[in-house]
């Protein structure tokens, strides 16, 4: 047996070295672009939660706008769409390299319609769904355990639409949201005002409609991205054309929703000027939601009751212009910010007991992002 101390000059010496201790995979973040002022794609970021800092770690080369995200439960694969015009719609399926972040192209799906604009996934990453805004349409595609996806299992073309608004003039599907026990998945439509629910069979990769097949919000709202509570009790929608919130109660066993609140004001009183909100998240806890509106630029937090209705509770400029798709930190104690018009990232910390958001001073440029999640 080696003596301690015999052990201790040695190691002074340099003759011998300490045991090297495994470093700690660096948080990470992906931020979906469009493709205009010089973007490359998709963005990677170490988040340091310490310092309330990101930095640029990578890049994916991807000139078609991928403009949402969506990471596989494995964390192994993740997914973007390919909003732009000038090619072939659909979505692509990334590997992730654990140790880099750096992403990898695996195959191309087809959104089954134009202007995909929103891609999630089922609780187990079997089912990829897709919204499109310009086409109307709303598919599920297989993925395989490869992270692969392949054709749709289930696609829908819809009809309708709100004759009276010019943003109205057809179906226009703007995103579909997974309930937290995977047998929902829930699809707005901006263009008619409705809420789809589909039952999802995880098992064969298939949706199919819902007993209550769709729910309706007050004419001219346009529904657009949806939060589900915690506790799965609750729905919360942002209407974008009318700068409000939507709440509803969810029936578990159908999948129903009942509304409970139509057109919750986001802005202030005092506020005339233009405005269209993008999205919406809540805290952890379910205490709060918030969601951002561009003309206002800033973030609008509302504090939800014990009964699930929601009260408006306050604004947080965002540091810049047009703030689209925003992460809330899943322990609760940052948020961060993409200004899709001023080409920025800006990081606020959050009071957990509060829900109030104070600027950090740090922001970093990014071409027009609109998306920012967890990579791991």
């Amino acid at each position: 047996m080696r003596h301690p101390f015999l052990y201790l000059a040695l190691f002074v010496s340099g003759m011998i070295t300490a045991p090297l201790q495994a470093q700690p995979t660096p948080e990470r973040l992906y931020v979906g672009t469009y493709s205009t002022r010089g973007s490359e794609g998709i963005y990677t970021f170490a988040f340091d939660r310490t310092a309330g800092t990101l930095t640029q770690i990578g890049s994916t080369k991807n000139d078609k706008s991928p403009s949402f995200l969506a990471l596989h439960p494995s964390k192994r694969y993740l997914y973007s769409v390919n909003e732009s015009s000038d090619g072939p719609n659909g979505v692509n399926a990334y590997a992730i390299d654990a140790k880099t972040g750096a992403l990898t192209l695996l195959n191309q799906g087809s959104s089954e319609g134009s202007g995909p604009c929103h891609v999630s996934l089922d609780k187990t990453g079997r089912l990829a769904f897709i919204s499109a805004y310009g086409g109307g349409t709303f598919a599920a595609l297989p993925v395989g355990a490869d992270g692969r996806v392949g054709a749709p299992s289930f696609k829908m073309k819809y009809e309708g639409g709100n004759p009276a608004n010019p943003r109205q003039n057809g179906v226009h599907i703007h995103s579909a949201t997974v309930s937290p026990d995977n047998r929902f998945v829930y699809v707005a439509d901006l263009g008619s005002d409705r809420i789809y629910t589909y039952a999802i069979d995880a098992t064969k990769q298939r949706v199919s409609p819902a007993a209550t097949p769709y729910t309706t919000v007050k004419g001219g709202s346009g529904p657009r991205h949806m939060v589900i509570h915690p506790n799965g009790r609750f729905t919360y929608l942002v209407e974008e054309l009318t700068s409000s919130t939507a709440a509803f109660s969810r029936d578990a066993k159908t999948g129903a929703l009942t509304l409970l609140q139509d057109n919750v004001p986001t802005l202030p009183a005092d506020f005339s000027a233009q405005n269209t909100s993008a999205d919406i998240h809540m805290d952890p806890s379910g205490k709060f939601v918030y969601q951002s509106n561009r003309g206002l630029n800033a973030l609008s937090m509302l504090t939800v009751g014990a009964d699930g209705k929601l009260t408006m509770a306050g604004t947080t400029p965002t540091d810049g212009k047009a703030p689209r798709n925003f992460w809330v930190d899943p322990r609760g104690q940052f948020v961060i910010v993409a200004n899709q018009e001023t080409d920025n990232l800006v990081v606020f910390r959050r009071d957990t007991k509060t829900g109030k958001l104070t600027p950090t001073g740090h922001s970093v440029k990014v071409p027009a992002p609109v998306c920012v999640i967890s990579g791991n």
